[in-house]
């Protein structure tokens, strides 16, 4: 039997940041669509373009937010969704904060939780709720996937629902996909 390679098209980027959102680590995938249309081997300062591209495609500040890191961008005509971890360091015990970076090509619930999010202020939770939600899973599943409890899964979708003037589940949904075609 022959094992199948991920296409690099399946493979997220990865970039590790320091606490001054210096890139410490960038995976080949996410160095490929950061500096598009330029490739990372033509570029000699090719770190200086990096880190100029992580600032400006990446970071951002968002009133409300926690996180520095935008939840999507694009490179060139593709969508690429990210989520951004909090990694604490302690087993130096110096305690230093980085961020870790997931890029995703933007699959189409991808580009509504990036948009509802937007529209409707979501915070990071609650966007990783709704992008549950529209893949189907119950709350239950939810919570195994989220590591909360089904009560705060349902807390979650009710906060979503207030924001978002709906009533129901499916009423989440829909508002997602229509902040997705408008």
């Amino acid at each position: 039997m022959r094992k199948q390679v991920p296409s690099i098209s399946t493979i997220p980027g990865f970039v590790l940041l320091d606490s001054a959102l210096n890139p410490i680590v960038v995976n080949r995938v996410a160095a490929e669509l950061l500096s598009f249309p330029q490739k990372p081997d033509s570029t000699k300062r090719f770190d200086d373009l990096l880190a100029a591209k992580i600032r400006s495609a990446l970071l951002a500040q968002q009133p409300g937010s926690d996180s520095p890191i935008m939840p999507d961008f694009r490179s060139g005509k593709r969508h690429y969704f990210c989520r951004s971890f909090r990694v604490e360091d302690t087993l130096k015990g110096q305690g230093h904060s980085r961020i870790a970076i997931l890029i995703e090509r933007g699959a189409s619930d991808a580009v509504s939780v990036a948009q509802a999010s937007e529209r409707y202020r979501l915070t990071i939770r609650e966007q990783d709720v709704l992008r549950f939600l529209l893949e189907g899973l119950t709350s239950k599943e939810i919570a195994d996937r989220m590591h909360i409890s089904p009560n705060t899964v349902k807390a979650f979708l009710r906060l979503i629902m207030i924001k978002m003037g709906v009533t129901t589940r499916s009423g989440i949904v829909s508002k997602a996909v229509i902040s997705k075609a408008g």
